[in-house]
């Protein structure tokens, strides 16, 4: 290969990179179950991004007193972001927890929330971008007993 083609191909895989910018995924654990979370929301590349043809987000069935373990990229933990705790009907917050810039967190257990349905939000800090939106990644749990 000569030089020039391969600053050629360097250059193209440069530009196939930047172009396929993605919004990040957030895996959440519980149980025996884990379950990869698009977000409903999200700034991508100075846009906000909303994803309506999201359907209703996953809901798990789990025991009282499960360890949640999420997980997010780099990118996210870099931001900073938080656990938001709503009602069954994902209306009213019922609390948060700040995580900071953890990329793995597992400080909270199916039995935190008072009601035996609610949801988690995985909430991206707001950045100066999309006037404040920041990504947002809904999970429901349903603790039996």
């Amino acid at each position: 290969m000569s030089p020039a083609t391969g600053v050629l191909s360097v250059v193209a895989m440069m530009a196939l990179t930047s172009c396929s910018s993605a919004p990040p995924t957030v895996t959440v654990s519980a149980g025996g179950q884990s379950e990869v979370l698009s977000p409903t929301q999200y700034c991508l590349d100075g846009e906000a991004e909303f994803y309506p043809e999201a359907e209703r987000p996953p809901v798990l069935r789990v025991a009282p007193d499960e360890q949640i373990t999420i997980e997010v990229s780099e990118g996210l933990a870099e931001s900073g972001w938080q656990v938001q705790v709503f009602d069954e009907a994902l209306e009213e917050q019922l609390g948060q927890v700040p995580v900071g810039n953890l990329s793995v967190f597992d400080g909270i257990s199916t039995s935190d929330a008072q009601p035996p349905a609610y949801f988690l939000v995985i909430v991206e800090d707001a950045g100066s971008g999309c006037e404040g939106l920041s990504g947002a990644w809904p999970i429901g749990f349903v603790r039996d007993g």
